[in-house]
């Protein structure tokens, strides 16, 4: 037997050995609710990563209004005296 022809024989055995395990009556419900509690924490995670993006931008823009960090600084010193 190949290899392949082995994987293939072993997993038809498998399916035919298989035996009707019950299954909880309420799976369906705990999936869905396990499902939507996942959705949730996402939505919240995105939500608060977007709004600590906006808050810092808007942070960022303040500051810059505020101060002008673009301006040159102001001179530290005077200009030379003109005429001697």
């Amino acid at each position: 037997m190949s290899l392949p022809d082995r994987k293939e024989a072993e997993a038809r055995l498998l399916l035919e050995r298989r035996t009707g395990e019950p299954v909880p009556a309420d799976l369906a419900a705990r999936a869905l609710a396990d499902g939507e509690r996942l959705l949730r924490r996402r939505r919240a995670l995105r939500t608060a990563l977007w709004a600590g993006l906006v808050v810092g931008l808007a942070a960022l823009v303040a500051w810059s209004l505020a101060l002008h960090p673009w301006a040159a600084p102001p001179p530290t010193t005077t200009s030379p005296a003109v005429g001697w």
